[in-house]
């Protein structure tokens, strides 16, 4: 588990394709491994991966056909910069919100626009994810944990201030950019149990307006 409260800026040292999968190094740079054993989990852009290498200046990591299909690593070269944050502990402050680590889907960045010293991001997320993104809720960006400003259909809109700029690789982002979206776990959860015992039948879906009318939710 993750807060999605970033540690550092690294980046991508190489990156060898194995097949439908890869291995990717990161370095480091400002990330203390010191305390991070083989097997443990870091957040790379917000996806959780196993450090499997500890050379001492970064760590490899085996990355999925599964995640090169479901996430924007598939978009990573040699010399990209990369959000990076280490598992949390008990005493970690939970400074953001509850992150997994396992990215629900890759939206885009579709406007920027600057506002005063902060900058304003428009993202279109899937058609899919967005019953999940609700105003003033959470979402993490590329790892990051942020606060929705406002919601229009598929589409959320961010306010960034200058230390998160500072600090992550939102000040790189352009109109085109593509970016791992995880929602928040609670949402999730909440549409699973919403289901009842539906939820073990075979083909059911999520929450729909539907499912809402028919289990008293709305009026008719």
């Amino acid at each position: 588990m993750f807060t999605g409260i970033i540690e550092a800026v690294g980046r991508i040292g190489r990156l060898e394709r194995k097949g439908s999968d890869a291995r990717a190094f990161i370095e480091t740079l400002g990330l203390d491994l010191s305390d991070v054993l083989l097997g443990d989990s870091i957040a790379v852009n917000g996806v959780c991966l196993t450090a499997v290498e500890l050379p001492g200046d970064g760590f490899s990591a085996d990355v999925s056909g599964e995640t090169l299909s479901r996430t924007a690593f598939a978009n990573l070269k040699v010399g990209s910069a990369v959000n990076l944050e280490k598992a949390l502990t008990p005493t970690t402050r939970l400074g953001g919100h509850m992150v997994s680590g396992h990215v629900d889907g890759v939206g885009e960045v579709i406007s920027r626009a600057e506002d005063g010293r902060s900058i304003q991001f428009k993202i279109k997320t899937p058609t899919e994810l967005a019953r999940y993104i609700a105003e003033k809720g959470s979402i993490t960006v590329n790892g990051v944990s942020l606060t929705v400003n406002r919601v229009d259909g598929a589409e959320f809109d961010l306010n960034i201030v200058p230390h998160t700029l500072q600090e992550t690789t939102m000040s790189e982002f352009v109109v085109g950019t593509k970016v791992n979206l995880e929602v928040d776990l609670i949402a999730r959860y909440l549409e699973r149990m919403m289901l009842g015992d539906r939820a073990a039948e075979s083909g059911v879906g999520g929450i729909s307006m539907e499912f809402l009318a028919e289990n008293g939710f709305l009026s008719r």
